[in-house]
């Protein structure tokens, strides 16, 4: 199984103390003088700024949890000791309220000079924005209802000597928001809901899986030749060993080794690289999820490609449902099944096949504009019409099967048209999400392949696989009949999260080099 891929997030965050100002190039570097300035004074008074631990007793959310309830205006004789970075601070006089934040949520710190002193409430008062606290007191509630802790101490636990973004805009700069994930993520609600997603899909994918019977295992990064799908790789240099290595643009060859030593049923979800340009739908690095069990077929597969999904849609966001282009569709119902020649043909008003004439297939291409070249075999022409002129229509979830030989090296012919393969690749939204085979495990016919690949790159395809002469000794011990799938998780999470590009549901996605 080759692997597949050939809401901007609104920055939001609590309003904060008047000490939060927009700063330009000259205020940022007063604000940090001053806070530097705060942590010598500190150090001076014997407080060390960044102390080594604190044992927290609760989280936010689990206070969130137990006590969301608890009426207006009422103090429980719960004694908590609670972290997280202080975005909101309000002096009123003898009061202090202040907004504290950790992973899960947000709460209040409600501070009174009777209960703590003089000193410590004017400890508390110069802390800033930004600055992790440990607190410790007892939940209550204000008369307004609102959820607080009545703190008895506050520890600093980390001076925070540049502010956080601008109170108003944040990073609105989406270049700076993801060059800067770690300030993006303090106050973007958006941001942190993503990779809350990302998470829970990847959970969801590794449950589904284990109840499936799949063992979960690692494969090198570095590969000898890189294989698995078509596309351009990363070359390093193994300096010891004196070799050209390749970073992996799949997982697959090396999970196929695994079904031919007998493990049956094998996934991996890792990081794959491809040395091509970068867009909403493209990053040179992102994560794949291959999985191989020995005896099924490609059909067994696209069931299975259904309920990783549905799950995981289920278990990451509480619904099936999700919006594409402002339609709702149902991932809990059937998905649509279309063959790409078919798909292809209704475009061009034309039946199209990959035994027909290479040149017939061109001249018809070329009908509809569609720039070909000349090293293209009818199957690979076909595959263009379709990316072309039937791709971008794919809004519901489609299987799309029947895919030429020509450009599924990896996979078995249809057992009903030799020119065909058993493969599929799924598309929602007009993105394609997944690719699953029936694989090939004859060693003879994948060497020919092989072969036809090596041709294909003499004749300028800079994107065509690799002659594997391990993998094909791998293939001469005997694979048995064997499935294959890769889900591309960034996109799937794209999906469920509703974001506009990539970049968004990547923490660190590549960027070009920071203007100096």
């Amino acid at each position: 199984m080759a692997s597949p891929f050939s809401r901007r997030a609104n920055y939001r965050r609590e309003s904060v103390s008047d000490e939060s100002v927009e700063l330009g190039t000259n205020g940022l570097e007063q604000e940090k003088a001053r806070r530097l300035g705060s942590l010598d004074a500190l150090r001076a008074q014997g407080t060390n700024p960044y102390p080594y631990r604190f044992d927290r007793s609760h989280t936010l959310g689990e206070i969130r949890n137990e006590f969301g309830t608890l009426e207006a205006g009422s103090e429980t004789d719960t004694h908590v000791n609670v972290a997280g970075r202080i975005l909101l601070k309000r002096d009123q006089g003898k009061l202090i309220f202040a907004t504290l934040q950790d992973r899960e949520t947000s709460i209040q710190l409600f501070v009174s000079k009777a209960i703590v002193g003089d000193d410590a409430f004017d400890a508390i008062n110069n802390l800033d924005l930004g600055d992790w606290v440990g607190a410790t007191g007892i939940v209550m509630t204000t008369r307004k209802g609102e959820l607080s802790i009545k703190v008895d101490s506050v520890v600093l636990l980390s001076k925070a000597v540049r502010p956080l973004p601008d109170k108003w805009h944040g990073l609105t700069d989406t270049d700076t928001r993801y060059r800067q994930r770690y300030a993006d993520l303090i106050g973007n609600e958006e941001s942190r809901r993503m990779f809350a997603i990302r998470h829970a899909v990847i959970a969801s994918f590794r449950r589904t899986l284990h109840e499936r019977g799949f063992i979960e295992v690692e494969t090198p990064v570095l590969h000898v030749e890189p294989g698995g799908a078509h596309a351009r790789p990363f070359v390093t240099h193994h300096n010891a060993l004196d070799m050209t290595l390749y970073l992996r643009i799949a997982l697959e060859l090396h999970l196929k080794r695994l079904i031919v030593g007998g493990m049956e049923r094998v996934f991996e979800i890792g990081r794959v690289f491809r040395n091509e340009g970068i867009s909403t739908r493209h990053n040179p690095e992102f994560t794949m999820m291959e999985s191989y069990q020995a005896f099924g077929d490609y059909n067994e597969v696209m069931a299975l490609t259904e309920q990783l999904i549905t799950n995981a849609a289920r278990e990451a966001t509480g619904s099936t449902k999700v919006i594409i282009n402002g339609n709702e569709f149902d991932l809990a119902q059937p998905w649509r099944k279309a063959r790409m020649i078919d798909l292809a043909g209704e475009k061009v008003g034309e039946t199209l096949h990959p035994s027909m004439d290479v040149d017939a297939v061109r001249k018809i291409a070329a009908k509809h504009n569609i720039k070909t070249d000349s090293h293209w075999g009818s199957g690979r022409i076909i595959e263009e019409i379709f990316a072309e002129l039937a791709e971008g229509e794919l809004q519901e979830p489609t299987f799309v099967t029947g895919h030429p030989v020509e450009i599924s090296p990896l996979a078995r012919a249809d057992r009903n048209d030799p020119h065909l393969t058993e493969r599929f690749e799924l598309f929602i939204g007009a993105r394609e999400l997944a690719n699953g085979y029936s694989e090939l495990n004859d060693p003879v016919e994948q060497r020919s392949r092989f072969e036809d690949e090596q041709k294909a790159k003499v004749a300028g395809d800079n994107e065509a696989g690799s002659m594997d002469e391990d993998y094909l000794r791998a293939l001469e011990y005997g694979m048995p009949p064997t499935a294959g799938l890769g889900i591309g998780i960034d996109r799937l999470v794209m999906l469920l999260a509703a974001a506009g590009s990539i970049k968004d549901v990547i923490l660190f996605p590549t960027l070009r080099p920071e203007a100096k």
